[in-house]
């Protein structure tokens, strides 16, 4: 098993390798200067030429790439934006916002997919399992932007159930920064950053059960017709035991080994949920960056994506091999 996830761990270092290269050089031929943001209209075409030799950018690519990738590992300097601010600040700065978005948006996933999932399984071909399906159809058919408009016009606008935007009420949070707050002020700063997450959390969640109910409903249908099912029937093994040590246990492997994939999915999902719902997120921040052309923030978000998702590949590998020893990456 250790072999296993050595071997898995050893093969992520030259794909993020390989992935490094592709973005930066991604990112080399973007429209648009490197300089941008630091070139002020007093400037000549001298200062001007002066700046990119000093910033090495007259340089070859590889050599570009040595600094780039030297400063990250070993300096953790992930450049500065257009604006003059540290990248590292300001990824910093909503990277705990959608931390928390993705984390509770999971929690809300499996909280749902999972009880449906298995309601579908059981009573396939009954009336729980076609309203299931509409549930599904509904959901895998209308667009994120849809679904988050229609939340937001009736729980925060109509029912004034949660906030319209951000991640937390101003004066709430001022009052539990203040000097000498006590345990009223951290309660109700806590209380102030869920609830502003439960809907947008809600919102995403509600997109995201569909594969989940999908892949449960359909791995309990073929495991109930297996032969090993039909024989513990034969022996009169009670209902509810085939299904839990049986059906379930079978059926929860693709649940268990994609888990992986669906964090990875949240935090690149919620990029639209954040615009809309106003969200200080990474995904309201990469959107800005583009909108803006701060290409050295939009460069670290695309990076952290795919390393994301490179990395949730190996999560998933290692977790199905956990769930089912039979299982082995060869």
């Amino acid at each position: 098993m250790w072999k296993t996830v050595v071997r898995r761990i050893l093969i992520l270092i030259p794909q993020l390798f390989i992935l490094s290269v592709i973005i930066f050089l991604l990112a080399q031929a973007m429209p648009g200067d490197a300089l941008r943001g630091y070139i002020t209209p007093d400037m000549s075409a001298a200062d001007v030429a002066r700046m990119r030799e000093m910033r090495g950018l007259n340089d070859p690519w590889y050599m570009q790439y040595g600094r780039w990738i030297r400063a990250i590992l070993l300096e953790g300097d992930l450049g500065r934006s257009n604006t003059g601010i540290n990248v590292t600040r300001v990824i910093g700065d909503r990277i705990g916002n959608t931390m928390r978005l993705s984390f509770l948006t999971t929690f809300f996933t499996y909280l749902i997919a999972i009880p449906l999932g298995v309601l579908a399984g059981r009573k396939h071909d009954k009336l729980p399992d076609k309203i299931i399906m509409i549930y599904t159809f509904i959901a895998l058919s209308m667009p994120t932007i849809v679904i988050s408009l229609i939340n937001l016009l009736i729980f925060a606008f109509g029912l004034d159930w949660f906030p319209i935007s951000g991640s937390v009420d101003i004066q709430v949070a001022g009052r539990a920064a203040a000097a000498g707050s006590g345990f009223a002020e951290q309660f109700a700063y806590i209380w102030s950053r869920l609830h502003h997450l439960i809907l947008p959390a809600i919102t995403l969640a509600l997109i995201s059960t569909v594969g989940i109910i999908y892949y449960l409903r359909s791995e309990i249908i073929d495991y109930e017709n297996s032969d090993f099912v039909l024989t513990a029937r034969s022996k009169g093994v009670p209902e509810n035991k085939i299904y839990s040590n049986h059906i379930l246990r079978n059926a929860s492997l693709p649940v268990a080994s994609g888990i992986g994939f669906v964090v990875a999915g949240l935090f690149s999902g919620s990029i639209f949920i954040e615009w809309i719902f106003g969200y200080p997120g990474m995904g309201e921040l990469f959107l800005t960056s583009i909108n803006s052309r701060d290409f050295p923030v939009a460069n670290v978000l695309i990076m952290f994506y795919a390393i994301l998702t490179v990395v949730a590949i190996t999560v998933s590998d290692i977790v199905i091999s956990l769930v089912d020893p039979r299982i082995r990456i060869k």
